[in-house]
């Protein structure tokens, strides 16, 4: 037990941290502060893949690698406790190298044969999407109840893959300055959902080369997307679908259906592309030949993070291509429009064709289209 600064008593207890949090950058993230151990083993256990997570499951000839830390606090245990109980994992305390230590493991112990986990795997392969990904969700604590972030966290995961995406894409400069120093003094998670609110102090690099004073930011934090317009070149047609969108309807529209291309998020292990050719088949039963990419951009960038990548896809489109998509489980209710070529560039030439990547990427079809028609 020790005192703490503002009077407070905390009570250390030993830890023993078998799977990602093994990872000093990853527990600096989960516990708010650097916190170094030293390897240890739990014989009788190893460690498994249960999907993105390892779990530990008894075998007498087996020993669980891990890091063993004797000073954890009371603070640091609400940590732990907000990032791992809302997934199912329960406190035990076994015998680690000689004394007992407290450790999380599932609820309900899995019994069927699991392949084993790889630390070092992890470590190149998931570990910076982990780490980023508990960035987010940790912002939340405490503030936020756990069941509350974790029923979001593939998300969070989303988003995380994302911001990794963005780091590895070329940033090309041949008109606009070089990167500029920008400083963060303080950030908050005021909301998270399905999307999620940020907030933030900070300042950025003038194009005098002077520093900003401090400015405060809100921003919506949300995944990349894709957006692909499906056209036949034999029949000249594309096919575009409709459905409610809560967004026109908060500005008040009084016709909140909206005319777009098929779109969609893309999931934290797939690419843009294999993003749109899954979403085709569950908005409109498409399956898509070719895909042209139109552009990459940032439909909003003064306050959301989205990006979108946006294609032109070639496939068959029938007749019976039209009709009603979506998924049930998403209560998604889609509806499929067959256009001629000159129905489209006709409908994006009035206001009924109010969505952004709809206009951008019929003008940008109809400069392909000589090209593409057989």
């Amino acid at each position: 037990m020790v005192d703490r600064a503002d009077g407070a008593r905390l009570f250390l207890s030993r830890w023993f941290f078998y799977g990602t949090l093994r990872d000093a950058a990853l527990r600096s993230v989960v516990l708010g502060r650097d916190v170094s151990g030293e390897t240890a083993h739990l014989i009788g256990w190893r460690a498994v893949s249960d999907g993105d997570a390892p779990l530990l499951v008894p075998d007498h000839h087996g020993a669980a690698t891990g890091i063993l830390i004797d000073d954890l606090t009371t603070d640091d245990a609400a940590r732990l406790a907000y990032y791992e109980e809302p997934f199912g994992y329960v406190v035990l305390e076994l015998t680690v190298s000689g004394a007992k230590a407290k450790l999380y493991l599932p609820q309900a112990r899995r019994s069927a044969p699991l392949d084993p986990w790889d630390y070092v795997e992890w470590m190149a392969g998931d570990a910076p999407r982990t780490i980023d990904a508990a960035r987010e969700y940790m912002a939340a604590f405490p503030h936020i109840p756990a069941v509350e972030a974790a029923r979001h966290y593939p998300m969070i995961v989303q988003r995380a893959a994302s911001r990794l995406r963005a780091k590895s894409e070329v940033a090309p400069d041949q008109v606009r300055r070089g990167v500029g120093h920008v400083a963060v003094a303080a950030s908050r998670l005021p909301y998270l959902g399905y999307f999620a609110v940020q907030e933030a102090d900070l300042q950025f690099e003038r194009f005098d080369g002077e520093i900003s004073p401090s400015v405060s930011r809100t921003g919506f934090l949300m995944g990349d997307a894709v957006t692909v317009l499906p056209y036949d070149p034999v029949r000249d047609r594309v096919l575009v679908v409709e459905q409610f969108r809560y967004g026109a309807f908060l500005r008040g529209d009084p016709n909140p259906w909206t005319l777009e291309p098929i779109a969609g998020r893309v999931d934290h292990d797939e690419t843009p592309e294999d993003a749109a050719r899954r979403e085709a088949v569950e908005e409109a039963g498409l399956s898509l030949g070719r895909m042209i990419l139109i552009a990459r951009y940032y439909p909003s960038p003064g306050a959301i993070s989205e990006y979108l990548y946006s294609y032109v896809a070639l496939c068959d489109l029938p007749d019976s291509a039209a009709g009603i998509g979506g998924l049930v489980d998403e209560a998604e209710d889609i509806k499929a429009h067959i256009l001629s070529f000159d129905a489209l560039m006709a409908l994006v030439a009035t206001p009924e064709a109010s969505n952004g990547p709809l206009i951008l990427t019929a003008h940008a079809l109809a400069g392909l289209r000589s090209s593409l028609v057989p």
